[in-house]
C-alpha cells in the first residue's frame, strides 16, 4: 500500500524528525527503535511498509527541512550523519511542505486545503493519505452551536467569522478529501459532533488525541499498579520542564491549560477519583528539544503506613514521539482499507487523552492494542462487511462540500516515494504554528 502522510506543522522538530527518521530506514541506515508497529505482536502484512510512506504537509514556516533538520542534529536529537545521508531525499520532500492556504472564509479555507491534499495523492499515485496533526497546542476553543451538527458547521464556514479552530478545520478539510485524520496534540482535532458526523458519512476513521510520550506514559504504567495492590493514593504532583518551539507554545496559559488538562486524565480514569496536586509546566529555552519531568505520589500502605514515590524523567519529545507518527500512519491507514471509521478507540496505546470509553492503563491498552493489529490481518480483514480496501473514501461533489472544493478523486496504486511535489505557493497564515505538542 503506498501511503501519504500529510504532516500539519509539516517543518516543526517532531514533522522533521519523523521524517529523517522514515528516510534513513528506507535507506536501510537506522533500525526501527521506538516503532512500536515493528513488533512481532502488531508486525502484519496489512500495516503500509515503512519505505512505502510519501510525506507532505503544511506549515506556516518557510524553513528548509534540511536547515531545520541540521538544528536538530546540533541540539543532539537525531545523528548528524544521517542528516547527511538523506539531504537530497529532504529537499525532495521540501517541496510538498506547503505553506498555510487562507481564504475570505474557513469554507473556502478548507476548500484550498482538500485541493492540496487531493493534488497531493493523486500526483504522486498514492493508495491513501492520512493526515496527522503534528502543530502546537491550541487553547480550548468556546462552545459554537455550529458544532452540533455538520449541516449547522457547514453553513456557519460560509459566514466570515473563525467557526473552528485551526486543528478542528483541518480535520474538517482531511475528512471532506477523504483521508483519515489523527491528532497527536491535545487541541480540539475532530472532537466535535458535526466532525464525527462527517466521518460517518465519508466512511472515515479518526483517532487522538495527544501522543503519550514522558510523564503521562509513566503514569500509565504506575497508576494501575497503586490501583492493583490496593494502595491509597493520597497526592500526585508534577513538575515539567521543556524547551524548543513547544515549550514556547506552552508559556501562553490558555495553551498550557489545555496540556495541563490532557495529561491529568489516566489517573482519574485508573484510581477511580483525583489525588491532590497538579501538573505544572514550565518552558526553558536552554534545554531545547528536551524535557524533564519530576513526579512526587505519597501514598497509605497497610494500617495507614505513609509513604512516597519521585521519579525523574529526562526524554527528548521529537525523538519519543517520531516513531509513534509513523506507526499511527501505518495502523490508521490499515484501518482504513479493512473498512473501519469513526474512532479508532483501540489505539489509545498512543495518547494521554485517548475517545472513546477505553482502559487508561498501558497494559490493557496495548491488549487492545495487538488485538485491534490482528483483526487487520489480510486473513481478518477479508471478510469484514463493509470493507472499502483501496478506496480513498472521498466523494466528489458531495453535499455540503467546502466552498472551492473540487471533491476528492481517489488514488491510484503505486508510489513514488521521495519524488517531489511543486510548491502551492498559497500565502502563509500565523494560524498554526510549527512546533509539535508531543
Amino acid at each position: 500500500m503506498s501511503l501519504g502522510v500529510w504532516l500539519v506543522g509539516g517543518r516543526g522538530s517532531v514533522a522533521v524528525t519523523s521524517i529523517v527518521g522514515a528516510l534513513a530506514l528506507r535507506a536501510g541506515l537506522a533500525a526501527p527503535t521506538g516503532c512500536v508497529t515493528e513488533l512481532p505482536e502488531l508486525r502484519n502484512d496489512a500495516l503500509p511498509g515503512l519505505g512505502d510512506l510519501v510525506f507532505g504537509g503544511h506549515d506556516p514556516s518557510a524553513v528548509p527541512l534540511a536547515k531545520k533538520a541540521e538544528a536538530l542534529a546540533d541540539a543532539g536529537v537525531v545523528p548528524a550523519s544521517l542528516v547527511a545521508a538523506v539531504h537530497a531525499e529532504l529537499a525532495a520532500v521540501d517541496a510538498d511542505i506547503r505553506p498555510l492556504p487562507h481564504a475570505a472564509t474557513q469554507a473556502a479555507t478548507a476548500g484550498l486545503i482538500v485541493a492540496d491534499l487531493v493534488e497531493f495523492r493523486e500526483r504522486h499515485h498514492l493508495d491513501r493519505v492520512v493526515v496527522i496533526n503534528v502543530a502546537s497546542t491550541e487553547p480550548v476553543p468556546g462552545d459554537d452551536p455550529a458544532h452540533a451538527s455538520l449541516a449547522l458547521l457547514e453553513a456557519a464556514l460560509q459566514q466570515d467569522r473563525p467557526v473552528l479552530p485551526s486543528s478542528a478545520l483541518h480535520a474538517y478539510a482531511a475528512l471532506r478529501a477523504g483521508c483519515p485524520y489523527v491528532d497527536f496534540t491535545p487541541s480540539t482535532g475532530a472532537r466535535l459532533p458535526a466532525l464525527a458526523e462527517l466521518a460517518e458519512r465519508q466512511r472515515l476513521p479518526y483517532a487522538g488525541r495527544d501522543g503519550k510520550t514522558g510523564e503521562t506514559l509513566l503514569k500509565s504504567v504506575l497508576a494501575p499498579m497503586f490501583a492493583q495492590r490496593h494502595l491509597d493514593v493520597r497526592t500526585w504532583s508534577g513538575f515539567n520542564l521543556l524547551g524548543g518551539g513547544d515549550g514556547a507554545n506552552l508559556a501562553d496559559p490558555a495553551a498550557n491549560s489545555a496540556k495541563s488538562a490532557s495529561k491529568q486524565r489516566v489517573l482519574q480514569e485508573t484510581l477511580g477519583g483525583q489525588p491532590q496536586g497538579t501538573v505544572r509546566i514550565e518552558y526553558v529555552e536552554d534545554i531545547g528539544n528536551f524535557k524533564t519531568a519530576w513526579d512526587l505520589v505519597t501514598f497509605a500502605g497497610f494500617l495507614g503506613t505513609r509513604m512516597r514515590l519521585e521519579f525523574t524523567w529526562h526524554g527528548c519529545d521529537s525523538a519519543l514521539a517520531a516513531p509513534l507518527v509513523l506507526d499511527l500512519a501505518r495502523l490508521t491507514a490499515a484501518a482504513h482499507a479493512a473498512g473501519r471509521s469513526g474512532p479508532l478507540t483501540e489505539l489509545a496505546f498512543f495518547f494521554k487523552d485517548p475517545l472513546g470509553d477505553v482502559p487508561h492503563g498501558l497494559a490493557d491498552q496495548w491488549r487492545l492494542l495487538v488485538d485491534f493489529a490482528a483483526g487487520l490481518a489480510p486473513e481478518a480483514a477479508a471478510g469484514s462487511p463493509g470493507a472499502v480496501a483501496g478506496s480513498p473514501g472521498a466523494v466528489a461533489g458531495s453535499p455540503g462540500a467546502a466552498a472551492g472544493s473540487p471533491g476528492a478523486a481517489a488514488g491510484s496504486p503505486g508510489a513514488a516515494a521521495g519524488s517531489p511535489g511543486a510548491a502551492a505557493g498559497k500565502p502563509e497564515t500565523s494560524a498554526e504554528k510549527p512546533e509539535a505538542a508531543a
